[in-house]
């Protein structure tokens, strides 16, 4: 949802899609046999697609090209274990915080709602409350503690940035404009998330 353009159709769809996720996202990682909160995740993922096909994406998705392709040694639980992988949505969400935090700005009140529906007792400065958040799902869920937890150091960073730089396609639809050393700090800030 912190996409900051007037896109009424976006917003629609994005805020739903945040709505079931706040009510579906744990519960379908807990117990994959919950068919209600599958089919709520089901429905949001949908969802966010409707949003994002009018939105774009932006930062967090163009840090994900680099995390998953220079993965050296990273294996998920449930997936085969002949080649390292970090799966999409994993990668997607490792930076997810710090890029958040960097976009603030552009947009305070859609960084907060964001935040208040996936935790309506959300508290803390403003800038870091959807950071806060989403670190918080993110440790609910099991996902590794940022872009360290799946390998890489703060060495990495330029190789990441380079990579994430090529994608400025998904750059261009960032609400701020983000060169070399935002990403930088991005991700050096996503090494460790908690």
């Amino acid at each position: 949802m912190p996409y900051c353009g007037a896109n009424p159709v976006s917003d629609m769809w994005s805020e739903q899609a945040m709505r079931l996720l706040a009510g579906s996202f744990t519960a379908a990682v807990r117990d994959g046999d919950d068919a209600g909160a599958r089919a709520g995740m089901a429905m949001a993922a949908t969802f966010a697609g409707l949003g994002f096909g009018n939105a774009g994406v932006h930062i967090p998705h163009a840090n994900a090209y680099p995390i998953a392709g220079r993965v050296r040694d990273f294996r998920p639980e449930g997936y085969p274990k002949d080649e390292p992988l970090v799966p999409h949505g994993m990668a997607v969400a490792l930076s997810a915080p710090e890029a958040f935090r960097f976009t603030f700005a552009a947009c305070p009140e859609r960084h907060l709602r964001a935040a208040e529906i996936l935790d309506p007792a959300a508290g803390g400065e403003p800038a870091g409350r959807l950071p806060a958040v989403l670190a918080a799902l993110m440790r609910e869920i099991g996902l590794p503690n940022g872009i360290g937890g799946v390998g890489y150091t703060e060495a990495d960073v330029p190789a990441l940035v380079e990579g994430a730089m090529k994608q400025q396609r998904l750059l261009a639809t960032a609400p701020l404009p983000v060169g070399e050393d935002d990403l930088a700090a991005i991700l050096s800030r996503s090494v460790e998330l908690w």
